[in-house]
């Protein structure tokens, strides 16, 4: 007889998942918000070096938690582990790109496109499912992200330069990222991509740091916290990943361009309009109805 594969120990799981996922969507919100600022004029960073930063500071960090708790690197899947790395570094360097030349809040929702192009990979990688729910919520969603792109900011409509295209590319390779991610998390933990994520993206970002570096305790300390940001949403994310199929969490990681759209206003004086605010509001009623009604049942033996 058929039952209903999700336990309460899974739906629990799943919800705790979904948590993350938000948690992941603030902390890469808050980073780029504090990307945005060290590229403008008199902090002296570049795309270059924020990424060589975030990549080594997460590299340490890393290490010191691997020194802490034996065990905690366990390395299997080494040729996935390093495509993860490369493809995430490839993100890295685009998405600073694109941050220090258009605004955070269309940087964010040009690169939150990842996830349609994730879930159509996924379809072919993993044999995913997706339920007609789902399908309609990642429609919801994006119909939102483009009423903010496409009035929300610039109020004339998209022009598309070296910036939109900088974070277009990085969606590609992020949406390559997401499904590795989600491949490897089924013989490796989160800390451990995490730590291959950094090693193996560094030297793609490095040939974009060679200029001089800035000084100051503020602006690093500004792009310290950056990188502390970016750990921590890196990690929340590969642990959801663990849980949730790639195109239920392509619902929830709509949520990043809305976060990041939201603290641009008070935080970097980015303008809000009523449009952008619609889309906003459409994009949460998207991630809402996909979570509640978006997975698939499944039958048979838990």
């Amino acid at each position: 007889m058929s039952v209903l594969a999700w336990t309460p120990a899974q739906s629990h799981r799943r919800k705790v998942a979904r948590l993350q996922l938000a948690g992941s969507a603030f902390c890469f919100g808050l980073m780029a918000i504090l990307a945005r600022k060290l590229t403008l004029p008199g902090m002296g960073f570049t795309a270059g070096h924020l990424a060589v930063l975030r990549f080594g500071v997460g590299a340490l960090i890393s290490l010191a938690a691997f020194r802490l708790f034996p065990g905690l690197y366990r390395p299997s899947n080494y040729r996935l582990l390093v495509t993860r790395g490369i493809s995430g570094g490839a993100v890295v360097v685009l998405y600073f790109y694109a941050l220090a030349h258009i605004p955070a809040g269309e940087a964010g929702i040009l690169y939150n496109v990842f996830p349609v192009f994730a879930v159509i990979l996924s379809l072919v990688i993993f044999k995913e499912r997706p339920t007609i729910h789902l399908w309609l919520a990642i429609l919801a969603a994006s119909l939102g992200v483009a009423l903010v792109l496409s009035h929300g900011h610039l109020g004339s409509g998209v022009g598309f330069g070296w910036g939109e295209l900088a974070a277009l590319g990085a969606a590609v390779f992020a949406a390559t990222s997401a499904n590795a991610i989600r491949a490897v998390r089924h013989t490796d933990n989160a800390a451990t991509i995490f730590f291959f994520f950094c090693i193996a993206g560094l030297p793609v970002v490095l040939p974009f740091a060679l200029t001089p570096w800035p000084g100051g305790l503020g602006p690093w300390a500004l792009a310290v916290l950056m990188s502390l940001l970016a750990y921590g949403g890196q990690i929340l994310m590969s642990q959801a990943y663990g849980t949730l199929s790639v195109s239920e969490a392509a619902v929830w990681l709509q949520l990043l361009p809305i976060v990041q759209y939201l603290l641009a206003v008070p935080l970097l004086g980015e303008r809000a309009t009523a449009p952008g605010m619609a889309g906003v509001l459409i994009t949460v009623a998207g991630v809402a109805y996909g979570t509640t009604l978006g997975h698939r049942g499944r039958t048979g033996r838990p």
